[in-house]
């Protein structure tokens, strides 16, 4: 018989959600992912100045970062967590872009549906981990 608690797990899975978070936060400071990750934004979302797509890779990658480290530390766990799951759905739209154009963007072209499944099971372990 196991010994595992659901509090065991959601620990488990929130210290594994903060790992891809923060990876992925702090490959937005790599010069070709942020290359891309500038590229992929859609044309109707470019604008200039403050929310530049320049800008906004940085902004998401501080998000990630501080939404993972959130996960780690109880007294915003739940904030963290919610922030994150609007946080995915505000990068749809990019991520949609860039599944259009798979010649463009190599393998962050992930097809659309795939896309939206693996975003929508995130969220859903995120709500794992917060709940």
């Amino acid at each position: 018989m196991s010994s595992v608690t659901f509090p065991d797990l959601q620990f488990a899975v929130r210290i594994v959600l903060a790992v891809v978070f923060i990876g992925a936060g702090i490959a937005h400071f790599v010069p070709g992912v942020a290359r891309t990750m500038r590229a992929m934004i859609p044309p109707r979302l470019r604008t200039t100045g403050m929310l530049r797509p320049g800008n906004l890779v940085i902004l998401t990658g501080v998000c990630e970062i501080a939404g993972g480290l959130g996960l780690l530390y109880p007294p915003t766990i739940v904030t963290a967590g919610v922030c994150l799951i609007v946080f995915l759905a505000a990068i749809f739209p990019a991520n949609a872009f860039a599944a259009r154009y798979p010649d463009r963007f190599g393998v962050a072209a992930i097809p659309l549906v795939p896309r939206l499944t693996g975003q929508l099971v995130l969220m859903g372990l995120i709500v794992v981990a917060i709940a």
